[in-house]
């Protein structure tokens, strides 16, 4: 599927797994851009809250937390941008979920500014068990992305985005674009959609 993106608004809400993973929290990204970084802006609605990753490079995936993987077509690696409820974030660029994994260094993931609708970072543990929005907003440099301080428009990526909570007390693997796999794995480019970014 291809979506030109101007400030538009995604909805992440495929069950892949239902039967096991039945979870749905109503999540949605709002996707921008300026001339030196694209802009990530999720909004989340779930029960009990979990933010224990307070450092970067730490397993924010087992927090509340949403994710963005991207390709540029033709690169034989792809992006993992993962970040808590409270922005806290993993990534790396890779060839697969074990090869070739090259972490960002603590200088690339200091130029990734991040907001949470949560505060500072802070751990969080079954916050409420009432449904509770929240909201966390990232701004990738373009360079981190394509190579280049101001790219050349429209930038064509390969991509997906993920809500999950592998140790949430209510555990959930949703995603935009389907994937056809016979458990949770987002490691898979193969299943990545197409966006135009103008």
């Amino acid at each position: 599927m291809q979506q030109k993106l101007n400030r538009m608004k995604l909805t992440i809400s495929h069950l892949n797994w239902p039967q096991e993973w039945p979870v749905l929290p109503p999540t949605e990204v709002t996707v921008s851009r300026s001339e030196t970084h694209l802009i990530l802006h999720y909004k989340v609605s779930q029960d009990y809250v979990r933010a224990v990753a307070i450092e970067d490079q730490q397993a924010v995936w087992e927090d509340s937390c949403v994710e963005f993987f991207c390709q540029v077509p033709g690169e034989p690696t792809y992006m993992n941008f993962e970040t808590n409820c409270i922005g806290t974030m993993v990534a790396s660029r890779r060839k697969s979920r074990t090869e070739d994994v090259v972490l960002f260094s603590p200088e690339q993931m200091a130029q990734i500014m991040r907001w949470s609708s949560l505060g500072e970072r802070r751990a969080i543990t079954d916050m409420d068990a009432q449904q509770r929005d929240w909201e966390v907003e990232i701004r990738i440099p373009w360079l981190l992305i394509v190579g280049q301080t101001t790219p050349v428009f429209p930038v064509h990526l390969k991509a997906n985005f993920y809500k999950c909570g592998d140790k949430t007390r209510l555990p959930h693997f949703v995603s935009w674009q389907p994937i056809d796999t016979p458990s949770p794995d987002f490691h898979r480019p193969e299943f990545f959609g197409d966006l135009t970014i103008d």
